[in-house]
């Protein structure tokens, strides 16, 4: 019997409480090990030292206040999903405008740019794809991610982004302030403080590596994806395509995902004239280049 890799997935997803407690975790253990542990005690030190730690801990609060607001925005956001009945505006193969009905199109039947699902038994706007373990079509579902307990989509992958962006930005500050305390374990002077605090700024520091290092590496590849306008099933599905129909350009791209407003580009959330006049934020609709519109995702 075949094994259902889908059947895997879903169990992962409901371990989605406990990674949400494990990211807390780490930040709760990063928290004690700059604030209370290391930096917090040395703003009463005074001189250079206190300077030091004033700084260090400004970035530490606002870097960890950007990381949870991006991080929940992506928890609690939809990602997007396809309205019951579903129809385009328009037919697009035969250039009227009149709806599509379903005796127009049916199951069984591809037709051009217009496509349908099987599993959802209903009609699904472009880039859309379906999700096993959701069990329901995504708007520009990029993955399911195990860490945010939700599919990441047209919805909520800027927040996604910018939760990595944060992410990366955080634990690469721990990592380089609990450095000099990280290289004192293997000096052979005494090291202040007691054995529960020491273990916790080891481990914080060893964490933060990890996670800096493996988050870098993810970020980087999700930036060549927003570069080339694609997600990751995208570029799976198209690796043999020379040429991308949604690929307009490296700013244009960018924008399709940030926003037109440069207020809102680091932050998760998007202004209401962008909401307005992007249709593309909202999933359903994406400008692309007309001598490639032919190609079907």
């Amino acid at each position: 019997m075949a094994w259902n890799v889908f059947k895997f997935c879903t169990a992962l997803r409901g371990l989605g409480s406990i990674m949400i407690l494990l990211v807390l975790g780490v930040v709760g253990v990063s928290y004690y090990a700059v604030v209370i542990t290391n930096y917090g005690p040395g703003l009463a030190a005074g001189g250079l030292d206190s300077l030091i730690a004033f700084i260090v801990l400004i970035l530490f609060h606002c870097l960890l206040v950007m990381l949870l607001w991006s991080y929940f925005s992506v928890v609690f956001t939809d990602p997007g999903g396809v309205p019951p009945n579903w129809r385009p505006a328009v037919d697009e193969e035969r250039g009227d405008s009149d709806p599509l009905t379903a005796s127009e199109f049916p199951p069984e039947s591809e037709n051009g740019r217009i496509r349908f699902c099987r599993k959802c038994n209903q009609l699904k706007p472009p880039r859309c794809h379906h999700c096993s373990v959701c069990g329901r079509c995504i708007l520009k579902m990029d993955h399911l991610c195990v860490w945010v307990v939700n599919c990441v989509g047209a919805l909520n992958y800027k927040y996604f982004l910018l939760f990595l962006f944060y992410t990366f930005l955080e634990t690469t500050l721990v990592t380089l302030s609990l450095l000099p305390h990280f290289i004192a374990f293997f000096s052979d002077g005494e090291i202040p403080g007691t054995p529960g605090t020491l273990a916790t700024t080891f481990l914080a520091f060893v964490l933060n590596l990890a996670f800096a290092l493996s988050v870098m590496g993810f970020l980087i590849m999700h930036i060549s994806l927003v570069a080339g306008n694609t997600t990751t099933i995208e570029a799976y599905e198209k690796k043999t395509t020379p040429k991308w129909r949604y690929d307009l350009g490296r700013k244009r791209n960018f924008e399709q995902v940030f926003g037109m407003d440069k207020k809102y580009w680091f932050v998760p959330a998007y202004s209401e004239e962008d909401l307005r006049r992007m249709p593309a934020l909202q999933g359903f609709e994406y400008p692309s280049k007309p001598d490639l519109d032919s190609q079907e995702f």
